[in-house]
């Protein structure tokens, strides 16, 4: 069964990655949103409507409900073929799931099929400039206005919002609430006059992180996703989805680069220093260990800690792969010809946000110590 979905899906990227298509192979992805961005959304509808998209969403919401494995296999197969990164992946894979979870069947309704189809966009509106990973130090607010949520703050390295059409956003609806008490995961429109988007320019010279300003943005009484009060354990739900079965998909990708270092190391020489030679060695191993690790996640209902885990390992291998690109590059890395990043230059450049977005190191370690070891909690003030 799961061989014959796999050559299915061999086959249809082998068939459909052509014409116009072929021009997307291996574009966008972190650092690289700006490449070919429109066509990406148009290969993402052609996804969708061929029934490779929302592959573990249940069929009665549009969805293929797919097993875990055969979601592995999309993933491994997708990667492989160097397809495009997704546009749609906030909404499918985040979002989808959270109202499938906690969402009123109004709200399925309205947005599920818009997602599936690839209508509508979204981003998630959770660090702020005074709370990045420590989430529950939000303060944007939310306050009811007769049949509406008014609301106002600022949300900082929101992925995409220049291009999406909704938000979800973390946001404190009970006056003088502390920490995670006090929170609801709202549903806001982007197009309206009370929300700006500002874009950071990153070290790779492009943009594809924002700061976004609600400035008595509204948005319908109806639009918050589980009980208001509860939306610590919504938002938590959805940072679980995040970390799930895609980040064996990530892996094939962090695997192509490897292979492409090893490639570079054996080229130019870089491969006879025995200290080079042990580090690709070691980079090879890591990531042996991180899709084992992967693999056991993936087995649990509740994966728990693993999930700050597997953000840790993965997060510092990648930055170290691209320090060592670097130094397999030699002095030729530290020149851009005619201010243009080559490939290694940009992994090198935006790997350096791996271990701070997604939750950074710091905040994964509290978590596994507190939570896990059962050590002292850290003084805060």
């Amino acid at each position: 069964m799961n061989g014959d979905f796999r050559q299915q899906l061999r086959a249809w990227l082998a068939d459909n990655l052509c014409g116009e298509f072929a021009k997307l192979r291996g574009v966008g992805g972190p650092g690289r949103e700006h490449e070919q961005y429109e066509l990406r959304r148009e290969w993402d509808r052609k996804l969708a409507k061929a029934g490779w998209s929302c592959l573990g969403w249940p069929v009665e919401h549009g969805g293929r409900g797919v097993s875990t494995q055969e979601q592995v296999i999309f993933y491994e197969e997708y990667a492989a073929a160097n397809a495009p990164a997704r546009v749609n992946h906030i909404g499918e894979e985040l979002l989808g799931p959270t109202l499938i979870a906690f969402g009123t069947p109004e709200q399925q309704s309205r947005f599920l099929p818009k997602i599936l189809a690839v209508e509508e966009l979204w981003c998630q509106g959770y660090s702020e400039p005074g709370a990045g990973s420590d989430l529950a130090s939000v303060s944007t607010t939310a306050t009811v206005d007769g049949d509406d949520w008014v609301i106002t703050g600022q949300k900082v390295w929101t992925s995409l919002a220049h291009e999406a059409d909704w938000c979800f956003v973390l946001a404190r609806t009970e006056p003088g609430s502390r920490r995670r008490d006090g929170l609801s995961y709202l549903l806001v429109p982007m197009r309206q006059p009370g929300v700006q988007v500002r874009p950071i320019r990153q070290l790779t010279g492009t943009s594809e992180f924002n700061e976004v300003f609600f400035d008595n943005a509204r948005t319908a009484k109806d639009m918050v996703v589980g009980e208001v009060g509860d939306g610590w354990r919504v938002a938590m739900a959805t940072l679980a989805f995040e970390r799930g079965v895609a980040t064996l998909g990530q892996q094939v990708g962090f695997r192509r680069e490897l292979d492409a270092l090893i490639d570079l190391a054996k080229r130019n020489g870089a491969i006879d220093d025995p200290v080079i030679k042990e580090r690709l060695t070691r980079s090879w191993i890591g990531l042996e260990v991180m899709r084992a690790h992967a693999l056991r996640t993936l087995s649990r209902k509740d994966p728990g800690y693993e999930a700050s885990v597997s953000k840790l390992v993965w997060a510092r291998w990648h930055r170290e792969l691209g320090e060592l690109a670097m130094q397999v590059r030699g002095p030729e890395s530290m020149v851009a010809v005619d201010g243009d990043l080559d490939e290694w230059q940009r992994l090198y450049l935006f790997s350096r946000a791996d271990t701070i977005y997604g939750g950074s190191d710091e905040i994964q370690r509290t978590i596994i110590a507190e939570r896990v070891l059962g050590l002292p909690k850290e003084p805060r003030a």
